[in-house]
């Protein structure tokens, strides 16, 4: 299993992660990013390492 979060603290609501990956991230009430799952497969690390390259604001934490 891999784990994903986001750093509340960092993230700014871009939006990049929930537009790229709506698998994985959706947008709370106020636009700012949250895992749908806490806990993802670990076919989707690549993906999950991509998004978190991705975010401007590096607030996506994923680890095994």
């Amino acid at each position: 299993m891999v784990r994903v979060s986001i750093d509340s603290d960092r993230c700014q609501g871009h939006g990049v992660c929930y537009g790229y990956f709506p698998d994985y991230f959706t947008a709370d009430a106020e636009g700012y990013a949250e895992a749908v799952n806490r806990e993802c497969s670990s076919d989707a690390k690549a993906l999950l390492l991509e998004a978190a390259e991705v975010c401007p604001e590096h607030a996506i934490v994923v680890s095994d």
